[in-house]
């Protein structure tokens, strides 16, 4: 049997490999999660039976703080590392591929973005490391050979019908008696792939608020703090449920990449409204292959308020847009099953 490593350190990491971690662990192999302060992550970790080592958070901003909390990272992962002695470890993080290549470990980059847009982790972690589980669609250069490619996306790992059902029970109050509702989202942009980005500041959040309220109750989700203004629309909502709320929501509007993804493949209608538009070809995917989501610029935000305006009038879209998420679901697969395989190859015995 195994012994893998998983590293998160945002909440989304949580949720592309929690299913892959209980099928490990259903085999019989052993799993250590390595957690970073961030966001929610911990709130999600809670109630999980998992072997989780937790890190403090980043504190600071810049280069210099960025550089310093990974050379603290990677004196914290050695020593884990030395001492638990895994066959395999996996994750987004490119300490995991310096600390594989130094104790001979495969190290498993799980990532969904092209190098394009994350080059850091493809000048510093993409040469280390054993492999890269990427969708088919996603430029992994100068590393696509060492790329196993799948036809689905991250979100395909804990959204797929195999591993998640919709159901208005589990919604909190006041969301599950809303005959009609809307999910806004609000990144930080915090992150260094983020630099110099713009998405959706407090006066466009409250023009959207008015254009969606003859049409149905509005709930914000926000990684940044709530302005007192937007504060009456905080979404009441442990995080672990929140895909319960995007799967009944009649909308997705926001600038996180990843819920406008999570919302596509759940079949609601999902615009993003931010400066990585055109540079994500999952994203990419999804839009143009599939049409379940719609990304706009920040430089375009008469055209952005528009679209919205056009698509909560329009009749029947939530229907078109299940008729659309079948046609995908059919053409991609179940995730979480090839990531145990793949990783049960590498660090399994």
């Amino acid at each position: 049997m195994g012994r893998f490593l998983f590293y998160m350190g945002h909440p989304a990491h949580f949720h592309n490999v929690k299913h892959v971690i209980d099928e490990l662990e259903k085999e019989g192999h052993e799993v250590l999660v390595v957690a970073r302060a961030k966001d929610v992550l911990f709130s999600l970790l809670e109630g999980q039976s998992w072997n989780v080592v937790k890190l403090s958070e980043r504190s600071g901003k810049g280069k210099l703080s960025l550089i310093f909390s990974v050379l603290q990272r990677e004196w914290k992962m050695l020593r884990i590392a030395m001492k638990w002695k895994p066959t395999c470890m996996a994750g987004t993080d490119l300490v995991i591929t310096h600390i594989g290549k130094l104790l001979r470990i495969p190290s498993v980059i799980i990532n969904e973005d092209d190098s394009a847009a994350v080059p850091m982790m493809a000048k510093l972690a993409f040469p280390y490391c054993t492999a890269i589980l990427a969708p088919n669609c996603c430029d992994q250069s100068p590393a696509n050979n060492k790329k196993i490619g799948y036809d689905g996306y991250h979100e395909l790992a804990y959204l797929h019908p195999d591993y998640f059902t919709p159901n208005r029970e589990l919604l909190p109050e006041p969301v599950r008696s809303a005959a009609s509702y809307f999910v806004l989202r609000f990144a930080s942009l915090h992150a260094h792939h983020d630099d110099g980005r713009k998405g959706i500041d407090d006066g466009l959040a409250k023009e959207l608020i008015d254009i969606l309220e003859p049409h149905g109750q509005v709930f914000i989700t926000s990684e940044r703090p709530f302005s007192p203004e937007l504060e009456p629309y905080r979404l009441p909502v442990h995080p672990r449920d929140m895909h319960q709320v995007m799967a009944h929501a009649k909308m997705y509007i926001g600038d996180s990449q990843t819920m406008a993804a999570e919302a596509a493949v759940l079949g609601v209608p999902s615009i993003r409204f931010n400066d990585f538009v055109g540079e994500l070809n999952y994203l990419e995917e999804l839009e143009k292959r599939f049409e379940l989501t719609k990304g706009i610029r920040t430089d375009q935000g008469r055209e952005f308020v528009q679209l919205v305006q056009k698509w909560v009038e329009l009749k029947g879209i939530n229907d078109e847009w299940k008729r659309r998420q079948k046609i995908m679901l059919d053409e991609t697969i179940s995730v979480t099953p090839f990531w145990v395989e793949t990783l049960v190859k590498m660090g399994g015995s």
